[in-house]
């Protein structure tokens, strides 16, 4: 009895895409509040152990710990305005690269600190885990 071999075509992976790579960059999100700081030269640490965000290419869920550092000059960012921003993250298409640069990025408009830091520490997926950090200045 033959057997006829049929050829598999192989079809190349999808790409990431230019809309991949922008989504979540320019979405609505809760604004960060401050209030008055009223001493100087000392840094705050802020850790948030349950990001969750939606992986804008798979769909699937990305978790992680975000770890704020900042040396607050004039404000402080108030933690339930930061707490509803984070939260907003969790329906949000983004990868954790840019939402790391985001986070840094929002909190530098919010509070206009000497210095800041966001340090996103992801689960592995895959069997790699990564970790992203972003500074300013």
């Amino acid at each position: 009895m033959g057997t006829t071999k049929t050829r598999s075509r192989r079809t190349s992976p999808s790409r990431y895409t230019e809309r991949h790579a922008k989504s979540g960059l320019t979405a609505k999100l809760p604004p960060l509040e401050t209030w008055p700081n009223q001493y100087k030269g000392y840094e705050i640490t802020i850790d948030i152990p349950e990001y969750t965000a939606i992986c804008p290419k798979t769909g699937l869920p990305d978790f992680g710990t975000i770890r704020i550092r900042y040396v607050p000059d004039k404000a402080c960012i108030e933690l339930k305005s930061l707490k509803l921003y984070i939260h907003a993250y969790r329906n949000l298409g983004i990868f954790y690269e840019n939402a790391v640069n985001r986070i840094l990025a929002d909190v530098v408009a919010a509070c206009r600190p000497i210095t800041a830091t966001v340090i996103g520490e992801f689960a592995a997926r895959g069997g790699l885990r990564s970790t992203i950090e972003a500074k300013y200045p």
